[in-house]
């Protein structure tokens, strides 16, 4: 699957006209679906990620506790084997 990503000015005459022939072409074609988002929103809008597990991982980011693992050898990098 491959996802593209378009910034679409629909105030103007190319912006609308882009529109227009993607949802001319593509609409309800199986295989390929079109999601229009609002940046605006977007920003605004809900995280997708939970807030407690945001705080753990920036609070990881900030601590200088961290543990190298050996990707030939996770379990004994990890002491667990």
């Amino acid at each position: 699957m491959t996802t593209i990503i378009l910034k679409i000015n629909e105030r103007t005459k190319a912006g609308k006209a882009f529109m227009a022939m993607s949802e001319t072409f593509f609409k309800n074609v199986e295989g390929i679906e079109i999601i229009e988002t609002d940046s605006k929103k977007l920003k605004k809008g809900k995280n997708k990620y939970n807030p407690e597990f945001v705080d753990i991982v920036l609070k990881s980011a900030k601590s200088n506790k961290s543990k190298e693992i050996n990707p030939n050898d996770i379990w004994g990098s990890l002491g667990l084997k």
